[in-house]
């Protein structure tokens, strides 16, 4: 009897431990994963912007975000080209423009001179409209991206979407494999995609559509949301650094959209209301696609616009920029809230980051006595070329500056048997004695020019064998090239174009801040280690481990 009941207990005990080991490796072939990730990158988002305003933001938008999340305080841009298209393909591959190729929004190609926008594909078709703004794709990126592994680690269960007003903002943040991009078309002011990704609209999204919520928007004027002389962050309104809309006789308060707005919806980018017509589109894309719904974790990327078209046309001293931000933060606070009742409070894991900064207008700064300027570029090429048809008898031997680069014509230089090393010594002594130049680097040979070793690495990782030009001029700070006074712009390695918000919330974060120096190119690996999957095969970022929990 005894040896009956010492058998039974050896049963128990053995099947327990079986059992408990089956359990163990089911836990361990299912990591534990958040139902959702979901990025929000704002254009040309200023880090500041987090604070600048802070007095003046509501409870549940970047203030929970910085309460209930963690923020990276020092997190920066690690190369020199700060555009939107780098910005967004680098937060989501991990990478640099040196390895994931995507150099500028339009590069030269230096092997046959042709100027590529950077998510164009002359092989595939628009889907929802008869323009051709749909004629794009991810193709021009070389590397994976961190949906493209979230794809492979789950054998392509997960779902990828990515949602923009501008084509590279929703394409490039997606990747390779994505289900759908989504961005906006002003022929028609719908939500238009590719054949690269389906050849029809979905149903929800036509019916989407249908609602013409762009032409709400579109009917009411553009006033501030709280009395204009509580805005005391900014400038007055009515200042000479500011841009007008078309048929404004002055870029003032309010904006009466309805008499200035044109032929097509071009108009609704350079509103607030566009960020809340994105939000919309985003949480509709939630609902009908059952993002979040199950156990097989999904991935939305979504851009906002407009942020950038504003900061642009009226400069980050404009009230038009805190008042776009306000009503940014009221717009984040219901789709932080939506999420929560959608996806669930704790099912999701939400960063806030954005593609890049934005300089001060150089008028404004030199009326307050701060060194700045503007670097006319067409000008500049123009002489250079001149110099050059003088000196070698050939027209054309500079194909133009771009992104701060100087791109030769090598069919014109071996054309004139023209040695290119001293084409480049030429070109190099007329650019250093132009007013505004700190450096004019060689970049194939970036190591021999006397430059800072962190200015170096950023421009060392902007440039891309064959999509970049043969030398990089670097101006002074508070520098850019410009041809108009007003407004702002950005692309360069100074702390106001690369400084940008970096928070993680929600599902593995932890709550808090750090002030150590991180990259935009450590987004990826962190969401990586968080999703336990390959971080994208172009990746050079490091976890921010102490965001995690």
């Amino acid at each position: 009897m005894k040896i009956f009941k010492t058998l039974i207990l050896l049963f128990i005990v053995l099947n327990g431990y079986s059992q408990q080991k089956a359990k163990s490796t089911v836990a361990a072939s299912n990591p534990a994963r958040p139902k959702l990730v979901v990025g929000l990158v704002v254009d040309q988002m200023r880090w500041d912007y987090l604070y600048r305003y802070a007095s003046r933001y509501g409870e549940g938008g970047f203030k929970r975000l910085l309460k209930e999340g963690f923020s990276c305080e020092n997190a920066h841009i690690g190369y020199a080209t700060t555009q939107t298209a780098c910005g967004h393909a680098s937060i989501y591959t991990g990478s640099v423009p040196a390895i994931n190729g995507i150099t500028a929004n339009n590069w030269i190609e230096q092997n046959s001179g042709y100027d590529m926008y950077c998510t164009e594909d002359t092989t595939v078709n628009t889907v929802g409209s008869t323009s051709d703004a749909g004629k794009m794709s991810p193709k021009n990126l070389l590397s994976s991206t961190i949906g493209d592994e979230l794809k492979l680690a789950t054998n392509f269960r997960s779902k990828v979407i990515g949602i923009a007003l501008k084509d590279r903002g929703g394409i490039l943040p997606a990747g390779h494999s994505a289900n759908a991009a989504y961005w906006f078309d002003d022929l028609t002011g719908s939500w238009i995609s590719s054949t690269y990704y389906m050849q029809d609209l979905p149903a929800w999204v036509k019916t989407f559509n249908s609602q013409k919520l762009v032409d709400k928007y579109l009917t009411q004027d553009w006033n501030t949301l709280y009395p204009i002389n509580t805005y005391v962050q900014s400038s007055v309104d009515d200042n000479k650094y500011e841009g007008k809309f078309k048929g404004e006789a002055k870029p003032v308060f309010p904006h009466q959209i309805p008499q200035i707005k044109g032929s097509d919806f071009n108009t609704i980018r350079n509103t607030p209301f566009a960020n809340t017509l994105t939000l919309d589109f985003a949480k509709a894309t939630i609902k009908e696609e059952k993002l979040g719904a199950d156990d097989i974790t999904d991935l939305l990327a979504v851009s906002l616009s407009s942020t950038d078209y504003i900061g642009h046309q009226f400069g980050p001293n404009s009230i038009e920029i805190e008042d776009t931000y306000l009503r940014l933060d009221k717009d984040l606070a219901v789709f932080l809230t939506y999420l929560d009742n959608t996806v669930g409070k704790g099912n999701y894991t939400f960063f806030l980051s954005a593609d890049h900064g934005a300089a001060h207008n150089p008028n404004f700064l030199i009326d307050n006595k701060i060194n700045a300027g503007y670097f006319n570029t067409k000008n500049i090429s123009k002489q250079l070329n001149e110099l050059l048809l003088n000196k070698y008898q050939a027209k054309g031997l500079i194909r133009a500056i771009t992104n701060y680069q100087v791109n030769f014509n090598y069919q014109a230089i071996e054309a004139s048997k023209i040695d290119i090393d001293d084409l480049k010594k030429d070109c190099i002594n007329f650019l250093k004695k132009q007013e505004g130049v700190s450096f004019v680097v060689d970049l194939s040979n970036v190591n021999e020019g006397a430059v800072p070793a962190k200015l170096r690495e950023k421009i060392i990782n902007a440039y891309h064998i064959k999509r970049s030009g043969e030398l990089q001029i670097v101006l002074d700070p508070a520098w850019f090239q410009g041809y108009g006074i007003t407004g702002t712009s950005h692309g360069v390695w100074n702390p106001y174009d690369t400084h940008i918000p970096m928070v993680f919330m929600g599902w593995g974060i932890k709550q808090g801040i750090s002030n150590r120096t991180v990259s935009m190119s450590d987004i990826a690996p962190t969401l990586s280690a968080l999703l336990r999957i390959q971080e994208p095969n172009g990746n050079i970022g490091d976890v921010v481990t102490e965001a995690l929990k």
